[in-house]
């Protein structure tokens, strides 16, 4: 499996780390053994000082496909679940400051958290959804899928061309704004609507 994630996808994000809106997606990927589930806790990594929550929404393929077309997309995707995307934001500013990749500092081990799925059914609204981020019992970050800059159709479309969906591919489809750091010791929470769908211990 893959783990496909999108980078910039909320204005008000991109414009907190002094990026470009873009004008198409941004597209990384992380490794299978960047996933955590199941609640575990995250232990920090010891190569980083400023280790940061993005928490996002995260689709799982259930269909094999190749150039979807964006009307046909909805079709290539059945669950979703919130998870965080970790990133050491000390090693990503000193890639990019030397125009270099930024893997080590996005797709390290258990950089991809992903909590629990629920099924997406005809009554699901994914052009209106709130998800949210709590760390330590409070509120850290707020988003709703209306204020996406690419929707999840859009996404499947675009990620299609350049690579083939599989099942069992994971989506992380943007964060955004409000991304902060972690410390050892803290406790993040995040939830779809009411529901709390992946909770964990920083270690």
């Amino acid at each position: 499996m893959k783990i496909i994630c999108v980078g910039r996808n909320y204005a008000k994000h991109a414009e907190e780390l002094k990026n470009e809106v873009p004008s198409e997606p941004v597209i990384f990927m992380k490794p299978k053994n960047a996933l955590l589930q199941n609640n575990h806790p995250f232990y920090y990594p010891e190569f980083t000082d400023n280790l940061h929550y993005e928490c996002e929404l995260v689709l799982r393929i259930s269909k094999n496909g190749k150039h979807i077309q964006e009307r046909f997309a909805s079709k290539y995707y059945d669950h979703i679940s919130v998870g965080i995307d970790f990133t050491a934001r000390d090693l990503q500013e000193k890639q990019k400051a030397k125009g270099l990749p930024w893997e080590i500092a996005k797709s390290f081990d258990n950089s991809a958290v992903v909590g629990k799925f629920i099924p997406i059914t005809e009554t699901t609204d994914l052009k209106d959804m709130n998800f949210c981020l709590y760390k330590n019992k409070e509120i850290a970050q707020q988003g709703n899928t209306a204020d996406l800059l690419f929707s999840f159709d859009k996404l499947i479309a675009y990620i299609s061309r350049f690579f083939t969906l599989n099942i069992g591919d994971l989506v992380f489809t943007g964060t955004p704004e409000g991304v902060g750091p972690v410390e050892i010791g803290d406790t993040l929470e995040a939830f779809i609507e009411d529901d709390s769908l992946l909770e964990f211990m920083v270690k």
